[in-house]
């Protein structure tokens, strides 16, 4: 499953430069960078990226927490929203977890509810790698989405619910109403609730509802 292809054909670049520019990419370009940035075979890239995007929102959400108490300058008004007790070493062990575990089990949990829709709406599709590749590029957006912020969340989670579709619809090459149906529940799960778009959704709806 994370098998990593020495020289894949249109595959990603390595190193941290190689994943900056795949981020850079797929948020400003994202029909060509699935159509030239997906090789098959090749998730390793991808499963990297994918992790990377979970512990930025992990830390994200630690550090606007600690900021918006004014516990990184020595100073905290109240009682704080913690992560793991608010202690820094339990916070490194969530990050640790994260990208240790979490974020590759659910990227490939996610990959294969995916694989199956696909062989309900897509005829002619990619593999398995394919999958778990436009999965984590589609999070992009949400590496930005750990501040707990409703309006920066929902446009995160939305964000990345359409490059999923677009990556659906350009690497398995298929309509995109089939591949809005082959990735909305994937989508659901993954942004919905992994980072958190539904909660925000619900906040926002909430602010709007009449008092």
């Amino acid at each position: 499953m994370t098998t990593w292809v020495e020289n894949p054909a249109g595959g990603r670049a390595r190193g941290p430069r190689g994943l900056a520019r795949a981020w850079v990419e797929v948020l400003a370009r994202p029909t060509r960078f699935f159509r030239t940035g997906v090789s098959p075979g090749d998730q390793a890239p991808g499963l990297v990226f994918g992790v990377c995007v979970a512990v930025a929102f992990v830390g994200g959400r630690f550090l606007h927490a600690r900021l918006a108490y004014g516990e990184l300058f020595g100073y905290r008004p109240g009682p704080a929203p913690t992560l793991l007790g608010g202690q820094l070493a339990p916070a490194l062990l969530a990050v640790l977890a994260t990208a240790l575990l979490i974020a590759p089990a659910v990227l490939h949990l996610v990959a294969a509810l995916q694989t199956v829709l696909l062989l309900l709406f897509v005829r002619d599709r990619g593999g398995v790698s394919e999958s778990v590749q436009v999965i984590a590029y589609a999070a992009a957006p949400c590496a930005l989405a750990g501040p707990a912020v409703p309006e920066l969340r929902f446009l995160c989670a939305l964000y990345g619910t359409i490059l999923l579709v677009v990556g659906i619809r350009t690497v398995h090459d298929t309509s995109a109403p089939r591949a809005l149906a082959a990735g909305l529940v994937p989508a659901t799960l993954l942004f919905g609730f992994g980072f958190r778009g539904v909660a925000a959704a619900t906040a926002l709806l909430g602010r709007l509802a009449p008092v």
